[in-house]
């Protein structure tokens, strides 16, 4: 039996993943002056543009692979028990991309290397090994969601092997420990904040750090102290300095850092860190999907506008309910630590 808190932050979480995904999918890779000229200021759910050419085609409300890659991660989870296997994930990624719905959506320039990799018979564990953008990170929450973070060291195995296939790199994998973190923090606080999800983030991308390939890419948890540094109170030009200083393209430690400095922008209001990222420019719906799910764990999905759910599953033709049941219960057989605060 779950816990209706766990199941209702878990439920807050995928909606959030889905809510930023749908809001930012119209200005998908563009600069933030064309998203304000073509489109903008992008305030709610829209249609993706003619002019995109990565999205156009796409209806208001409707996801792209971030929430799709999301969902099929959490499949495999529920479908083995609770346990994170590699070779699962990348099977059921494959199927997708090949698929019909799965032409509708690009597949990262991470994955679909590694996917030539595996055809050509590069062992698993080595298929991921340039893989430095943020695609691990973007399908990670099902890992916060099902694994608590009091036990860090499980948590960051799960991340590390979520990531294997594609992402098998120390900076993809620190981003994506730093999201899973966040969200499994704020599934189980009694009274969550984002500074302190922030905060347990922080840790567990320093010691995911040392986990996968090692490249010459950014620290991420240093990118994401400098990041939400610019969302303290008064400073003159947040959202400047996250283009200029951070970045929002694909890399990890771009949109990882973007992602946590527009959560702490938003304090940690799931609607308004979407708006807030659909304007942004870059990566706009991967910035948007991470932040969301910090923010949904943090508040729960009883806290999102009324309908808004059921419109998402109506166009996409997805089922949050069930999902979070499944990975609310998963949750629920693993053993209880002492939490610490950081």
């Amino acid at each position: 039996m779950h816990d209706a808190k766990h199941y209702d932050r878990i439920y807050g979480a995928l909606l959030g993943v889905a809510v930023g995904d749908a809001m930012g999918m119209p200005g998908e890779m563009w600069p933030h002056g064309r998203i304000a000229r073509e489109i903008g200021p992008v305030d709610g759910f829209q249609a993706a543009p003619d002019t995109n050419e990565i999205t156009r085609g796409l209806r208001a409300y409707e996801v792209t692979d971030d929430t799709t890659l999301t969902f099929i991660v959490a499949s495999a989870i529920v479908q083995s028990g609770g346990t994170v296997e590699p070779a699962s994930i990348v099977d059921r990624i494959e199927a997708w991309a090949r698929s019909d719905e799965g032409h509708r959506s690009v597949v990262g320039p991470s994955t679909k290397r590694a996917f030539a990799e595996i055809a050509r018979g590069a062992p698993l564990e080595e298929a991921g090994r340039y893989g430095e953008t943020n695609g691990g990170a973007m399908r990670i929450t099902p890992i916060g969601a099902v694994q608590p973070c009091s036990d860090l060291a499980a948590l960051l195995d799960a991340v590390w092997r979520a990531c294997l296939p594609t992402h098998n790199t120390d900076v993809a994998i620190s981003g994506a420990a730093a999201i899973a973190a966040a969200v499994s923090y704020a599934i189980d606080a009694d009274e969550p904040r984002i500074e302190a999800a922030t905060e347990v983030a922080l840790v567990a991308a320093r010691q995911a750090a040392s986990l996968g390939f090692e490249t010459i890419a950014p620290s991420v948890s240093r990118k994401i102290e400098l990041a939400t540094s610019f969302a303290s109170a008064g400073h003159p030009s947040p959202l400047d300095d996250i283009r200029d200083l951070i970045g929002t393209g694909l890399p990890a430690h771009e949109a990882v850092p973007a992602a946590f400095a527009i959560a702490r922008l938003a304090h940690g209001d799931p609607m308004e860190s979407a708006r807030l990222a659909a304007n942004l420019g870059g990566d706009t719906d991967t910035i948007g999907s991470m932040a969301g799910a910090i923010c949904g764990a943090l508040v729960g999905a009883s806290a999102f506008p009324a309908g808004l759910a059921e419109e998402l599953e109506r166009v996409n033709g997805i089922a949050f309910a069930p999902m979070a049941t499944a990975l609310a219960e998963l949750r629920a057989t693993r053993p209880v630590r002492p939490s610490r605060s950081p």
